[in-house]
């Protein structure tokens, strides 16, 4: 279901009139195919997260559970080079703008047909046959109420970390555009190289966490972010060099792989097998729609109204809040239900 309302999402995009042509029903539709694409995702977060982290080692599981975030970045790097493609091979900028934009979204839609395929296809994990076969298995919400500690965890270390990780990714490209001054195509290039390497990161990161541990990387990003976030925005916002804007960037999400690489394994560890997926993915959608989904609009909203680092202090002050549940919060790793 999650995979095939992705599909829907993309394709209601692709094929959509413009307001020229069907009016309201133009931005009514797209907001439909959005929230399609926000519940598709939040739907199937929790039980990748779930598998990843049941199909892995004791002692590898940070590393297999990076792969999440790889594959979450790898679709971002697949859509920009999409997109760069469009720009300086095939269409012209007013091609571009006028149908071409389209394009990806038809290309969105044909993957999910090929992740359906493969999704359908996946063998059950030993914890959750395991589960199954002592009647324990498929918690729903009633079942997911009696660890409420666990369900607030979730939502507090979630609420900085996403929106750090859309605020340096999907909004960036408007921001390099919009508030440095940079041109579409250095935009899109900059996001494709630092995204590239961000993804690389990732399971060196989840590696690390398997010798040290989860919470320390939790807290270095949230003192990082903290104290970083105002400082690096400012001068991004600043600077009109290319390479200043690529080298402020790629230190941003250096510091906020400390969050990424090893969410999944950690909201995952805090659950038993009969509740983990809903555990993980509930708690977890909750906390990216209301920061996460609402980065870029807040964003554009504060620089409208003429006061644009404020959205830096906004990021700060959840990045903060989160950094108080990384510090109270158990080290899961040692810790673990799994």
């Amino acid at each position: 279901m999650s995979v095939m309302l992705m599909c829907a999402g993309s394709l209601i995009i692709a094929v959509t009139p413009g307001y020229a042509s069907i009016g309201l029903a133009a931005p009514a539709l797209l907001l439909l195919a959005r929230l399609l694409q926000g519940f598709s995702v939040g739907g199937e977060y929790g039980t990748s997260a779930t598998y990843l982290s049941e199909t892995a080692t004791r002692e590898r599981r940070g590393f297999y559970s990076s792969f999440q975030y790889v594959t979450l970045i790898m679709g971002q790097l697949i859509a920009i080079s999409v997109l760069l493609l469009l720009q300086f091979v095939f269409l012209t900028p007013d091609e571009l703008e006028a149908w071409g934009w389209r394009i990806p979204f038809f290309v969105g839609a044909l993957c999910a047909v090929v992740a359906f395929y493969l999704r359908r296809n996946l063998p059950e994990t030993e914890a959750f046959a395991k589960a199954q076969s002592n009647a324990k298995a498929g918690g729903g919400i009633k079942q997911l109420l009696r660890y409420p500690r666990e369900v607030l965890v979730v939502i507090g270390l979630t609420m900085g970390g996403t929106l750090a990780f859309y605020t340096y990714t999907t909004y960036m490209q408007k921001f390099l555009v919009n508030t440095v001054g940079l041109t579409k195509g250095q935009s899109t290039g900059i996001s494709a190289t630092t995204l590239l390497i961000y993804m690389l990161l990732q399971p060196l990161v989840g590696a690390f966490s398997d010798k040290v541990g989860r919470r320390p990387l939790l807290i270095a990003f949230g003192v990082l972010g903290t104290l970083g976030t105002v400082p690096l925005l400012t001068e991004l916002s600043q600077t009109r060099d290319p390479l200043v804007a690529f080298a402020l960037i790629m230190i941003a999400l250096v510091i906020v792989s400390g969050y990424t690489a090893i969410n999944a394994v950690v909201k995952a560890e805090l659950f038993p097998t009969e509740v983990r997926a809903i555990g993980v993915g509930f708690p977890y959608a909750i906390a990216v729609s209301l920061f996460g989904g609402t980065a870029e609009y807040i964003a554009l909203w504060f620089k409208r109204i003429g006061h644009e680092n404020f959205f830096y202090w906004y990021v700060t002050a959840c990045i903060a809040c989160s950094l108080l549940v990384y510090v109270f919060m158990r080290e899961t790793q040692h810790r673990s239900d799994m």
